[in-house]
């Protein structure tokens, strides 16, 4: 703008003839001039503009005016530039206090931050013990659903249990008293469940729990008021009443004597594992501390393998039968002597295979005809001993020693006819003239066949007598 004025002013100039110019100068001028002739001034927004402006305050087209132009435009120029200037500091001036609120906003941020920090290091333990504590507050709350679940199922409620007591000795028997005992039933039962889904020691307590209720308070009032009322059995009510009172005793003592077998089942099925282990101990490891020794360090004694084998079952087998008078020494409203038999039976049943085993392996071993006589005395005098201890048709450790009797005899025939056969053939000779004499071979052979007369000791002695036993043998070929 000041410059096109510039150019507009020198025009002014040349024309009126003020100031005389050199020749390049007037060059200059009238180039000047031509470049502002021939713009379109509709067409230079800018240069409108411009002319608008100093419209404003160039109001009088004098010589004085033109001359002051200059300082005027560059004064407004100033004007408007400390205009600017003073705008621009207010605008630093707020962006400074702006800077230092936000500063002291950071700073604010950074103090809080800290702290916050701090707090958070500080409850850190705090939050940590929080959260774990309503963890364990919650877990807390199921298990309290489930106990009381668990409560319901397998507990009698307080009314419950004054139904089963009664308010006195007197008090009458009803269908609630009935319903209750069923419901008592009925968590036996599931005690049995629950023992057999690993809960051993709950469900002992609650089938404990149950027989008590049963036994000490239901079965005795039942027998009692049952036995109270019997001479009301003509009456309608009362004999129905009787009837199932009767009927809930007999019920009532055969569980009690179905929940005795099943504790003696698990009984059995306990100690007869312990016995095995102990009897495959006293084979490869002997007693403690290594006395006894192993019974299998004799294994080449056939004779006193065998004896060993059979003498521990005679040493321990007694002993189990006295923890199992033990264990049953309450019961006695029953006759358990029956239970007790099968029980050992069936404890000593696991033993009967290894003990065969070993046994069999024995007699099918080269052994002397003495050596398998003495070995079938043996088995023949165990048998009866532990017999005698482990009674019942079912007893499969007597039947074990049976079996391995008949098979040690059956052997010791079989090698003794073998030896017998062989002794004859090397000391056959032609007949004698005289039937009635005997041959040198015969003569000879005597011995062999007098000295195994003793069946009771299995001794290899005289025909006769037996020192060892001291039986009398009538001929070389009898027995003791």
């Amino acid at each position: 703008e000041s410059s096109q004025v510039k150019d507009v002013d020198d025009c002014y100039i040349d024309m009126n003839g003020t100031e005389t110019n050199e020749k390049g100068t007037s060059s200059v001028l009238s180039r000047r001039l031509n470049k502002i002739l021939e713009t379109r001034l509709e067409n230079d927004k800018d240069t409108l503009e411009a002319l608008k402006e100093l419209s404003t305050f160039f109001t009088e087209n004098t010589l004085q005016s033109r001359r002051s132009l200059r300082s005027k435009i560059e004064k407004r120029s100033l004007a408007i530039n400390e205009d600017f200037l003073s705008a621009f500091r207010e605008v630093k001036g707020a962006l400074d206090a702006i800077y230092s609120d936000v500063c002291e906003m950071n700073n604010s941020v950074q103090n809080m931050t800290s702290r916050l920090q701090a707090t958070k290091t500080q409850t850190h333990h705090l939050i940590e013990q929080t959260t774990k504590l309503q963890g364990e507050s919650q877990k807390l709350c199921l298990q309290q659903e489930v106990a009381g679940a668990f409560l319901q199922s397998f507990q009698l409620s307080p009314a419950e249990q004054a139904v089963l007591r009664g308010t006195s000795r007197e008090a009458a028997i009803t269908d609630d008293f009935f319903r209750v005992l069923d419901r008592v039933q009925n968590i036996h039962s599931n005690g049995r469940m629950l023992m057999q889904s690993g809960h051993q020691t709950a469900a002992l307590e609650i089938m404990e729990q149950m027989a008590l209720y049963q036994t000490s308070l239901a079965l005795e009032r039942l027998y009692r008021w049952t036995q109270s009322h019997c001479r009301n059995i003509e009456s309608a009510e009362m004999s129905l009443l009787l009837t199932q009172a009767m009927s809930r005793s007999c019920l009532d003592l055969q569980l009690v004597i179905l929940y005795s077998k099943y504790v003696l089942d698990e009984y059995c099925t306990s100690r007869r594992s312990v016995l095995v282990r102990a009897f495959i101990d006293a084979l490869t490891q002997g007693g403690p501390g290594g006395t006894p020794k192993p019974i299998e360090m004799h294994a080449h004694d056939p004779k006193r393998y065998v004896g060993d084998m059979l003498a521990w079952l005679h040493q321990t087998i007694p002993s189990e039968k006295e923890n199992l008078l033990m264990l049953l020494k309450g019961c006695d409203k029953t006759d358990v002597t029956e239970q007790i038999q099968l029980t050992l039976a069936n404890i000593t049943e696991g033993v009967c295979h290894p003990l065969k085993v070993r046994v069999e392996h024995i007699l099918a071993g080269e052994i002397a005809a003495t050596v398998l006589y003495s070995i079938t005395n043996l088995i023949r005098f165990y048998q009866q001993v532990i017999g005698q201890v482990v009674q019942g048709d079912n007893n499969t450790l007597y039947t074990t020693l049976q079996e391995l009797q008949e098979l040690s005899q059956q052997t010791f025939l079989l090698a003794l006819q073998t030896q017998v056969k062989q002794q004859l053939n090397e000391r056959i000779e032609t007949p004698p003239p005289d039937p009635f004499t005997f041959t040198r071979s015969f003569t000879t052979s005597q011995p062999s066949s007098r000295s195994v007369v003793c069946w009771q000791c299995g001794g290899r002695k005289a025909a006769r007598s037996c020192k060892d036993c001291g039986k009398y043998s009538g001929s070389p070929a009898s027995s003791c």
